[in-house]
């Protein structure tokens, strides 16, 4: 990998000269791509970087050529990103299609470790400034931007149908067994849709604490992962950002962080308008499923010897049955 790695930056960092690279790492994780950290060094100096790799089989399927557009489309706006390098589909370089980034220093990445006690103090500053980022991606005017000509439009009385029909075939496609509890759920789901929204924006897709670089005062230094990026109903990131699977105080905190209807009031403040609470129930019912159908491709792809990313079995044993339990409880099936 260095030695690749030292071939394609060459002619791109040292015009042609030698590039070295040093400290290259995996991170852990990186279930839908790889993910390595490293420093290119070169007479001129040394740029930190980050390399997001395109595996053989992966956590979700997704195209890095949209997640590149809506990374360069909020690079000039107040909604924090790491700056983009290149994008390179050309698989023969490191056996994959991959992009380059800006590696963001003296962050922390880990919503585990959000959870220590030196974190206290910080936390609600985290809480209140991830929903004042979220609802400025929802105002983005993403008409103009590299995301038009990159993701599909949905209409907008059917954004909800768009979605779900996506993922109920991801679920086809992945159970290795009934799953009688989300097929429950998307009966609901169908026999109810939700109100329309007032407009389509950009939605990250997987706005979670796990997909923000946090500094230690608390300042969130960049949103990473777009990979879900999409262009619909913008009550769908709250929904999710909400979900059990990412309370990782188990107290009921969207990420351990904020209380939900603290969540929802700053969000409301910075959008300027109303959170529909019937919207709001409808997209949290989805993201279950969504979380759900995630697991299962995860399953479904180990299963099949397509990875042997252990990160895929280990999300098998540990989240399919909490997600069941989760979306009956999102239901109200049972309290």
């Amino acid at each position: 990998m260095e030695d690749r790695l030292a071939r394609y930056l060459s002619p791109r960092l040292a015009n042609g000269g030698a590039v070295t690279i040093e400290r290259l790492a995996r991170i852990p994780g990186g279930a839908s791509r790889q993910t390595w950290m490293f420093d290119a060094c070169w007479d001129g100096g040394c740029l930190p970087m980050v390399l997001r790799l395109d595996p053989p089989a992966s956590l979700i399927d997704t195209d890095r050529e949209q997640e590149w557009a809506f990374y360069q489309a909020f690079a000039p706006t107040s909604v924090p990103v790491p700056t983009m390098h290149w994008l390179e589909p050309d698989e023969s370089h490191l056996g994959g299609s991959f992009f380059l980034m800006e590696r963001i220093l003296d962050i922390e990445a880990q919503p585990r470790n959000l959870m220590m006690p030196a974190w206290a103090d910080t936390r609600p500053r985290i809480g209140a400034e991830m929903y004042e980022i979220l609802a400025a991606i929802h105002a983005f005017e993403w008409r103009g931007s590299p995301i038009e000509s990159a993701a599909p439009v949905p209409p907008i009385d059917g954004a909800w149908k768009h979605e779900l029909d996506s993922w109920e075939r991801v679920i086809d496609e992945n159970e290795l067994s009934p799953q009688p509890i989300i097929r429950a759920a998307i009966r609901w789901l169908r026999r109810n849709p939700p109100p329309s929204p007032e407009r389509i924006t950009v939605v990250h897709g997987d706005f979670r604490v796990g997909n923000l670089l946090c500094r230690a005062d608390g300042e969130i230094a960049a949103v990473v992962d777009w990979e879900m990026a999409h262009l619909g109903d913008p009550v769908e990131d709250i929904a999710f950002s909400f979900n059990e699977a990412w309370q990782w105080a188990r107290d009921g905190r969207p990420g351990g962080v904020i209380e939900r209807e603290d969540a929802i009031a700053l969000y409301e403040k910075h959008a300027g308008r109303a959170v529909d609470r019937d919207a709001l129930q409808w997209w949290s019912v989805f993201a279950d499923v969504k979380c759900q159908a995630i697991w299962l491709q995860a399953t479904r792809t180990f299963q099949d010897g397509r990875s042997d990313e252990l990160m895929l079995p280990v999300l098998s044993y540990t989240m399919l049955n909490p997600q069941d339990q989760a979306t009956i409880r999102t239901m109200g099936w049972w309290r």
